[in-house]
């Protein structure tokens, strides 16, 4: 491994949503073709960048109400929801509900395979996602052609990331200390949840946007997984 310090790490955990799958590429042609059909002009691309933000804030909103863990595909089916109501719409329940059936075709980056498949050939491969575990299953076994080695989905601990509670679960789950594992996402909250547990973490900056303004701040920096590979295995 090129960097010494990082000799210790054995797994690495990996953001499965917008990290190793392009929710862009799969959900913004659909968005637009339903956009299309409700007599809306609004493009796929603008109203999915407006759906994925409002999903954040539903998954935040989720974790600090702390009524109950509502779930990844409920929380994108809100803020969908909302996104049509904020440019007035019109839509119908049933309409709603066979769309949210997009879900199950999210395909996986290029780059994210290529990765996978070098690094899994030195590390332990685990999703650690915020999905639903029974869904997560299904979706990484029917479209992600990966042997990861664990799947672990916040529905264990009842809380979105960068809730601590999942890190920590991971943690419990592969037996092992915190530095020993690499969170790898291409989202900084998930890199900086991570490490304030005491993980490594790689960013794959796939948007080009900054890390978070924290001392917590990546070990690697990369464009994608390609690199990524590069660097460890180096």
């Amino acid at each position: 491994m090129a960097d010494d310090s990082l000799a210790r790490v054995r797994h690495l955990t990996f953001d499965i949503f917008g990290t190793v799958l392009d929710l862009t590429g799969s959900l913004a042609p659909p968005a637009g073709e339903f956009l299309a059909a409700h007599g809306s002009q609004m493009t796929g691309e603008a109203f999915y960048a407006e759906w994925r933000a409002r999903q954040r804030i539903e998954q935040y909103q989720d974790n600090l109400l702390m009524l109950g863990h509502s779930g990844y595909l409920e929380t994108c089916r809100r803020a969908f929801v909302y996104c049509l109501k904020n440019h007035e719409i019109s839509y119908t329940d049933d309409a709603v509900e066979e769309f949210m059936q997009v879900y199950r075709h999210l395909q996986p980056y290029d780059d994210a395979l290529e990765g996978l498949r070098a690094l899994g050939e030195r590390y332990r491969l685990v999703a650690l996602s915020n999905g639903e575990q029974s869904y997560l299953e299904e979706l990484l076994g029917n479209n992600v052609p990966i042997a990861f080695d664990a799947i672990i989905s916040v529905d264990q601990v009842g809380a979105f990331k960068p809730a601590p509670g999942i890190y920590r679960k991971a943690i419990q789950r592969l037996r092992c200390e915190p530095g020993e594992v690499m969170m790898v996402a291409a989202h900084s909250f998930d890199i900086l949840g991570a490490q304030a547990c005491g993980f490594r973490a790689a960013y794959v900056n796939r948007y080009r946007l900054p890390t978070e303004d924290s001392e917590y701040q990546p070990d690697i920096i990369v464009d994608d997984f390609v690199e990524l590979a590069e660097r460890l295995l180096a």
